[in-house]
């Protein structure tokens, strides 16, 4: 089966899973339904936060943690996603919630406007799969998952040397390279969604379990709050 960049869907999944629950199968509506779900627990647990953000500060950075393990859990063990991805939903809810109503109360409007760009972008690129525009072609599947894998190594290269004190700056300034630099991050995130789409396409298929719905969902989920983060932070870029 193809690769996808999200490393929430990978190629042996959907394989071994053609093993067993032949009459019980994956369906898009069904991965549909499940990610709308997914969409409004992270949706309820960030509007609970929203409005006590200062509070909930100092718990943002375990609910990343725990965001983390979660997903870490339910990639290697699909299985398990009908329980995992809800848990995973409501830790992104509260570290987005906190996330959000800083940057609103720094950036009044900002929000909103990241909130309605993700989800143009979602549909957008949703319409633009199911009508073939573009064509998801080895080179276009290597060229994503390359740039995504940098991006992941740049960020990771930021956090080492941010506890020495020297950060990469171009990652968080607001001049032109900044602004540059988290589009082009912007649009990566967005061109994984095409990616997430093939694959999930390709599971249906093949004849995947049911419970590997509620993976798909999960998968689009990771996605789409990597997209809303970088969106946010180009808004805010932006905004400076």
């Amino acid at each position: 089966m193809d690769r996808s960049s999200n490393p929430a869907l990978r190629d042996d999944i959907f394989y071994r899973s053609l093993l067993s629950d032949t009459d019980n199968l994956m369906t898009v509506q069904g991965t549909i339904n499940k990610t709308l779900l997914l969409l409004a627990l992270v949706l309820i647990s960030a509007a609970l936060v929203w409005e006590n953000y200062a509070v909930v500060l100092p718990f943002l950075l375990p609910a990343m943690i725990g965001g983390f393990v979660v997903a870490l859990i339910t990639i290697f063990r699909q299985q398990w996603s009908p329980f995992t991805a809800p848990v995973y939903a409501l830790f992104e809810g509260v570290f987005l919630g906190g996330i959000s109503g800083f940057m609103d109360a720094a950036y009044p409007g900002i929000v909103v406007q990241a909130v309605i760009l993700t989800f143009g972008v979602f549909f957008l690129l949703l319409i633009v799969f199911s009508t073939r525009l573009i064509q998801v072609t080895e080179k276009f599947r290597l060229v994503v998952i390359g740039a995504t894998g940098a991006i992941m190594l740049l960020y990771l290269a930021d956090i080492a040397l941010g506890f020495f004190g020297r950060p990469v700056g171009f990652i968080h300034e607001s001049g032109l390279l900044g602004i540059v630099f988290s589009l082009f991050v912007v649009v990566i995130a967005s061109l994984n969604l095409i990616l997430d789409f093939d694959y999930i396409e390709k599971g249906v298929e093949h004849g995947a379990p049911k419970y590997l719905e509620w993976y798909g969902a999960f998968a689009l989920l990771v996605t789409l709050v990597w997209l809303y983060l970088e969106i946010l932070r180009l808004l805010a870029k932006m905004r400076r």
